[in-house]
């Protein structure tokens, strides 16, 4: 068989395949292109699950009379017109088949009018014959589209299509997607000439969350936070389901990227990732999110109907994603746990480290799920050491000085260590201060934390500016907006978001010394720092016991009092 270049007729329909699966593929080709020409009014008519009619009019920029027989030419679009177009596209359609495609599979009518023409003027083209023809019509300014049975000519395709409430559903699953990228849009969906879905257009961030609502219902609506993050030329906005609102089937799981529906199995594996071991296996996440990049970053000219999009620089993407909902999944789950109380004299203070050590503490953790009934291998070590540490280390003579700390954190601020007399409890906040103060080291984070600010909470970070500055934070203040980029090394693992606009007020109003002994108390009676991380850290300046602020331990008689408890 000799080699021949396909008629247009055959090449239109075998493009169809590709783009044209089913009547929602119709509906998602036509209302992208009434979003890029700039329609804020969508109002979709179908029939019969779209087998019979579908039918899109908008109020965007139309197709002037001379282009309109192009329009439902093969290749023929006005959104790119070179190679360099295509690296960097912002449109969601750029091939110019839409048009073609459908028309080949149908009866289509065209109806446009641009703002500066005096009349709107109509295309009709019917299946295989691709004869195109042009008259006069009545039509306010904007485009209608109707397509007309849909697969009449191509009996094999029509035959597996199935019920029109099927397909309806896929065309009604293909809005709420539509809907949720474009909230500046107002959409209107008919079916069988009863009204299905009305949405006025969501300006604010009010309107928008109430969108939310009518679209992934209610139970995700109240469990979900809207969340905003940016890095460089990478924002991340949207919805995110608290874990313990998850089910076993998703309530809403929908991803965008430059405003374009998506299923990347990048993006889902980044957003399983942050869920990590706060779902179990057989609960899903729930996420509305809205990824934007610069458009030369991304390939969308991946996949046929476009769902699929290449990203050049993957890595960077798929860690700024689980970065950012790593970060809000820990403010939606983690409950800071309640301080202890102030001790006033040294009895109080042994009293209160003996209980947070018997209390088998925990230190606050992004990660939720089974707990274990009995201690976890670390705990066990830590009292094995600490019970090495008070009998089996020697004491040393009267007066001298350890080449190292032999010291253990023992709960909340307090460390259990060894003077030349003994064992003693030292208070870490007073004890660290002088030595964050002086250490004044930083280093970068990975991905910049943003947060947003009230007045007060700008007024105290405002006030408190010099003092951060010296402790290692490197913040930016914009508007309404702190940027933290850089903190102290031993600082880095903690859930910076949820202790830092609680630190400002502490050292608003004070001096260097008191204000940063004041942030360690809260870091470590509340559990977001470990008492361990900075004896490691600081491990070099405790060489010398004179300066710890510390209070004899009386094991003597704690022993004592332990041997006269009678056993259960």
């Amino acid at each position: 068989m000799s080699i021949k270049i396909l008629p247009p007729q055959l090449a239109n329909q075998i493009a169809a395949g590709e783009v044209v699966e089913r009547p929602a593929s119709v509906v998602k080709e036509l209302v992208e292109n009434s979003l890029d020409a700039g329609a804020s009014q969508i109002d979709i008519d179908i029939e019969k699950g779209g087998s019979k009619l579908i039918r899109i009019r908008d109020n965007g920029a139309g197709i002037a009379e001379h282009e309109l027989v192009l329009a439902l030419s093969r290749h023929a679009t006005s959104k790119i017109s070179e190679l360099n177009d295509l690296a960097q596209i912002t449109s969601l359609g750029f091939r110019g088949e839409a048009l073609a495609s459908i028309s080949s599979v149908s009866r289509l009518t065209l109806t446009s009018k641009p703002a500066g023409q005096t009349a709107a003027w109509q295309a009709q083209a019917e299946g295989r014959d691709m004869t195109v023809t042009v008259k006069p019509a009545a039509h306010p300014d904007g485009t209608s589209i109707e397509v007309v049975d849909l697969f009449f000519n191509t009996p094999a395709r029509r035959k597996f299509l199935r019920t029109d409430k099927t397909e309806f559903s896929h065309i009604d699953e293909l809005v709420k997607r539509l809907a949720l990228s474009r909230f500046d849009v107002s959409w209107q969906l008919n079916h069988n000439g009863q009204s299905v879905r009305r949405l006025p257009q969501a300006t604010t961030l009010i309107a928008r969350q109430k969108r939310v609502a009518a679209l992934c219902g209610r139970a995700f609506a109240e469990h979900a936070a809207f969340i905003e993050n940016s890095y460089g030329g990478l924002k991340l906005s949207g919805w995110l389901l608290a874990p313990q609102a998850c089910q076993q089937q998703p309530l809403c799981q929908y991803s965008y990227v430059n405003g374009r529906m998506m299923r990347d199995k990048l993006l889902n594996h980044a957003i399983r990732q942050a869920y990590g071991e706060r779902l179990s296996q057989e609960q899903q996440p729930g996420f509305v999110l809205f990824l934007e990049i610069d458009p030369a970053e991304v390939d969308v000219n991946v996949h046929p109907a476009k769902h699929e999009v290449r990203f050049h620089q993957a890595r960077l993407v798929h860690d700024f994603v689980v970065s950012a909902l790593s970060d809000a999944l820990a403010q939606l789950t983690d409950e800071p746990a309640a301080a202890p109380p102030q001790v006033a004299n040294t009895a109080a203070a042994y009293q209160v480290a003996t209980q947070a050590g018997q209390a088998n503490v925990r230190p606050a953790t992004y990660r939720s799920g089974a707990r274990h009934d009995h201690p976890p291998a670390s705990q066990t070590q830590q009292q094995i050491q600490y019970l090495q540490l008070a009998h089996a280390v020697a004491v040393p003579a009267a007066g001298h000085v350890s080449a190292g700390p032999a010291m253990l954190a023992a709960g909340g601020r307090y460390a259990v260590a060894q003077r030349a007399q003994g064992l003693v409890l030292v208070d870490l906040a007073m004890t660290l201060a002088p030595h964050w103060l002086a250490d004044n080291s930083k280093v970068p984070l990975l991905l910049p934390l943003r947060l947003q600010l009230t007045v007060t909470e700008k007024q105290q970070l405002l006030a408190a500016a010099s003092l951060l500055q010296q402790l290692g934070f490197d913040i930016l203040l914009h508007d309404n907006t702190a940027v933290l980029r850089a903190v102290a090394p031993w600082l880095r693992a903690t859930p910076l978001s949820q202790w830092l606009l609680q630190a400002a007020p502490l050292l608003a109003a004070t001096t260097a010394l008191a204000g940063s002994a004041a942030l360690l108390s809260m870091l470590l009676s509340s559990n977001w720092l470990s008492g361990d991380t900075l004896i490691h850290y600081f491990a070099g300046l405790l060489t010398d016991s004179q300066h710890w602020h510390a209070v004899p331990l009386d094991l003597s008689n704690s022993i004592l009092a332990l041997s006269q408890q009678v056993s259960p």
